[in-house]
């Protein structure tokens, strides 16, 4: 009895375990094809909640680049933001409490996120203000989308992995 709850605990471990491997795999290839950071990860959990990808990808097309290209917050980070607050934002009015456990849970991603890369501003993240042209170019040049913001993705999902399976 406590081999087949044994077994049964690690066979959930490995799923969970693959199944982030598959969001990362597609956010990177969905990067990787053209879209933002934030829709990357957004259609990542399409399924898992409910929606479907063209929803999610037209949803988060306003947020990469740290929010329409200004070099605010991370679009990784915001697209997190957009599952938390879809998988427990609050939806009443007085409901407070679905409200604070929201914002528990963000500042909590905030807080892993900037353990990792020091900050969520995609300027900071970069090195490099994506607002401006010259801005741009060396962020190009240099090949940072590749390199940080698949970075970035990568521990946006598991962090989020994380969090979502204790909470």
């Amino acid at each position: 009895m406590g081999y087949q709850r044994t077994c049964s605990k690690h066979q959930h471990v490995l799923k969970v375990i693959k199944m982030k491997c598959n969001k990362i795999k597609y956010a990177l290839s969905c990067h990787k094809e053209g879209f933002n950071c934030s829709q990357a990860i957004f259609s990542a959990y399409a399924q898992e909640l409910g929606l479907d990808k063209k929803t999610t990808l037209k949803v988060a097309g306003a947020f990469g680049g740290g929010m329409a290209r200004m070099g605010e917050t991370c679009g990784a980070v915001t697209g997190v933001f957009m599952i938390l607050g879809f998988k427990y934002g609050q939806i009443k009015a007085n409901n407070k409490d679905a409200k604070e456990k929201t914002y528990k849970i963000a500042k909590k991603f905030i807080s892993n996120f900037k353990k990792r890369n020091r900050s969520i501003l995609c300027k900071e993240l970069l090195g490099y203000d994506i607002n401006t042209p010259a801005g741009r170019k060396i962020i190009r040049e240099k090949g940072l989308h590749d390199t940080l913001c698949s970075k970035f993705i990568k521990d946006a999902i598991e962090i989020t992995e994380k969090i979502l399976t204790n909470n």
